[in-house]
């Protein structure tokens, strides 16, 4: 990687049209996004503090896509730091990946999820504001819906009966979001509503890589599948689906990585063509497979039945939740491509040749 600090480097201004910060860009998301946009012909500077994530990471996007990533390694809730990156670099478009995402745990630590996910979302705007860079695209979630009363979900939904922390602030950043576009319509943004991203770049080199116990069904099951925990976790059998388990719309994470190429692009046209855009578009498959379902597919991908048990539901988590991406595909020009089975079969493969993750 080109650059790693930890306070101020003074590189050279580049005069690049394409110039994309994207924070958290080291995850999971985050880092398939990165080989999208650099294939793309994006140049791409990633700001992670390295939490749930690897710089490993950004050195296997290069080896994927045999381009380059400037890395400045800190916390969004470190406001000089990230001045220093802003008098550092020159950027078009910010994609704000960085925050704590798992659902269970924020019901166990609400207080560190909206200390870590509302006040660095509050320092980047501010900082954004003072350099003049009003380009943003949002990860958010489908987590802001709520239990829906009918499906599937269309972003004019009702958002705000959220059932977790995790899913409050989502909820809360999007309100913020769009008093800073109604005040100043300077701003350009573009909310992206992800429903359950799974599966790994083909290459097997990146992939979802949680510290310590997985906190989401998919990394989990890959696990079992090579022998690092005995048995799969499920929460709760007795949800109001067909077979008792949660029923997600996961998605393919290289196609929701596309998806943001999709919307830079959406917002590059329309910025030219108008001052300020206020977007929403949910991105998923629009199918919903229940736990049992993805245990079958990819008991089946690895060649043996996995075991499981059943434990008690996990607080905030609903019955069932599935997309409408009609939206997405007539104003992006955006669809998945992968079916369950690419997932699993990407996951495995990532998990077979990465069974400790970036550790090496």
């Amino acid at each position: 990687m080109s650059v790693v600090c930890t306070g101020i480097i003074m590189i050279q201004k580049s005069n690049l049209e394409k110039n994309i910060l994207i924070t958290g860009g080291a995850g999971f998301i985050g880092s398939h996004t990165c080989v999208e946009l650099l294939q793309k012909g994006y140049h791409v500077i990633v700001v992670d503090n390295l939490v749930n994530s690897s710089a490993e990471a950004l050195k296997r996007v290069e080896e994927i896509t045999g381009k380059k990533v400037t890395f400045y390694k800190g916390s969004l809730l470190d406001k000089e730091f990230l001045e220093n990156v802003f008098q550092s670099e020159l950027f078009h478009y910010v994609i704000h990946f960085a925050g704590l995402k798992a659902v269970g745990e924020s019901a166990l630590k609400p207080l560190e999820y909206y200390q870590n996910n509302l006040t660095g979302s509050f320092v980047l705007l501010e900082v954004m504001r003072k350099y003049k860079v009003k380009n943003l695209i949002f990860s958010s979630s489908a987590t802001v819906y709520g239990k829906p009363n009918t499906l599937p979900i269309t972003e004019d939904f009702p958002v705000g009966c959220v059932t977790n922390p995790y899913g409050r602030t989502k909820f809360f950043l999007e309100e913020i979001f769009r008093d800073i576009y109604n005040a100043d319509q300077e701003w350009n943004i573009i909310l992206l509503r992800y429903f359950n991203p799974i599966g790994a770049h083909e290459s097997g080199l990146i992939g979802e890589n949680p510290n310590g116990i997985p906190n989401n069904l998919l990394p989990y099951v890959a696990r079992v599948a090579v022998g690092t925990y005995p048995y799969i976790r499920i929460y709760g059998n007795n949800y109001n689906t067909p077979d008792g388990t949660g029923v997600r719309d996961y998605i393919h994470v290289v196609d929701l990585a596309k998806g943001h190429v999709k919307a830079l692009e959406k917002m590059e046209k329309d910025v030219d063509s108008r001052n300020g855009i206020m977007r929403i578009y949910n991105l998923g498959t629009g199918i919903g497979y229940s736990v049992f379902d993805i245990i079958r597919a990819f008991s089946k991908i690895c060649g043996r039945r996995l075991p499981y048990r059943v434990e008690e539901r996990r607080a905030g988590d609903i019955d069932v939740c599935y997309a409408d991406t009609t939206k997405a595909q007539q104003e992006l020009g955006w669809k998945a491509e992968f079916d369950l089975e690419r997932m699993c079969k990407d996951t495995y493969r990532w998990q077979v040749m990465n069974p400790n993750g970036y550790v090496k």
